[in-house]
């Protein structure tokens, strides 16, 4: 058997005909930039999230570098966000030339323990980008507690937790702004790159809007420096079709988590979903030694995996100016050791699941 690890042929092949009806719609019109159909995929993520303003975003990088544009973030100020994530969460922040402040992880969730935070705000902080990793939120009241206290932003990067929720409240809906991807292997992914941004406050909305067009507020008339930051309309278009099926598309991911739960029990250390979570299971990610032997022979049965991440953000040699060293933070270390993410996507069947997790166990005993 040969296992596709997001599966996005079908995807695609689901709902191919409203697809290919759409994207004809958009490219009939010849309007492929900030049309229709973004403007009516802004509207039913506004709903769907909560929130009173949604824009969509070239990408889910563009989405983080435009957040922090819109807050005002400069050179030498310090953001504080987590080790354990994807390079663009750091990179977007120094870019911008501010310091990424690591704080290491809570061993569970794998997300910032946000315990660790306020040890590290000086008087150079202006925000904290928590990220909601593997489809779980990250501990948002807690952090928000304290950004509150020191009058701070919060920007969620929730990448890979759109459609998640905490207390019953959407990613995306509880942080000054939170900021999401549509990258195809995303729990909602279009067909290319794609991102939003969202936020409750008008004035962020306002500035946001104008740069992601370069800081335009009319035709040649420039308030802000900014980007080109939008996203297309066939994007749009598709990505609409798509968020119709979404809660479906959830509510298969998690029967898939439970399958996996149910049959890895007591063979591996599970991943753990807090009580107060809805998870989107972005990826379904165990722990195991010995992982490069275990990669192996599960790619030589047809069984893919990944390893999200396999080097913290702190010992990346882009960030070696920062000056830290192997041991600074021990869980980010360790979970980039040990974890890997096993096939997950709304399609796998109980007997592909049955077939992994059998060839799993075959790998741990040889």
């Amino acid at each position: 058997m040969k296992i596709d690890f997001a599966n996005l042929q079908k995807a695609f092949q689901e709902h191919e005909e409203e697809f290919l009806s759409v994207t004809k719609e958009v490219m009939t019109s010849a309007r492929y930039i900030l049309g229709k159909e973004t403007d009516e995929f802004e509207a039913e993520i506004e709903k769907f999230t909560g929130v009173k303003y949604a824009l969509g975003v070239s990408s889910g990088t563009d989405a983080l570098l435009l957040a922090m544009m819109a807050l005002g973030i400069n050179a030498g100020d310090e953001i504080i966000t987590t080790p354990f994530t994807f390079i663009a969460t750091a990179e977007t922040i120094a870019c911008l030339g501010a310091k990424p402040v690591f704080v290491d992880i809570d061993p569970q969730t794998y997300n910032i323990d946000a315990s660790k935070i306020e040890s590290v705000i000086t008087d150079r902080t202006k925000a904290v980008m928590p990220v909601s990793l593997y489809g779980q939120m990250a501990d948002m009241g807690a952090i928000n507690t304290i950004a509150k206290k020191y009058a701070l932003a919060v920007i969620e990067d929730a990448a890979q937790s759109f459609g998640a929720t905490q207390d019953g409240k959407k990613s995306c809906s509880v942080s000054t702004i939170g900021c999401t991807s549509f990258f195809p292997a995303k729990p909602l992914g279009c067909f290319g790159d794609g991102g939003a941004v969202f936020t409750n406050d008008q004035t962020l909305y306002l500035k946001m809007k104008a740069m992601r067009v370069h800081g335009q507020v009319e035709r040649y008339i420039h308030k802000y420096i900014g980007m080109g930051g939008r996203l297309d309309n066939i994007q749009a278009a598709i990505l609409g079709v798509k968020l119709k099926y979404y809660c479906q598309d959830i509510t298969r991911r998690q029967e898939v988590a439970e399958r996996y739960n149910s049959l890895l029990q007591g063979f591996v250390p599970l991943p753990i979903v807090k009580a107060k979570n809805d998870s989107v299971w972005a990826q379904y990610t165990i722990r195991v030694a010995q992982r490069d032997k275990i990669q192996e022979y599960l790619k030589d049965k047809g069984v893919p995996t990944a390893v999200h991440y396999p080097i913290p953000l702190h010992l990346q040699e882009c960030f070696a100016y920062l000056g830290h060293k192997k041991g600074d933070f021990p869980f980010a270390e360790k979970a980039a050791n040990e974890v890997m993410s096993l096939p997950m996507n709304p399609y796998l069947t109980q007997e592909e699941q049955e077939y992994i997790i059998n060839t799993l166990l075959k790998s741990l005993h040889q």
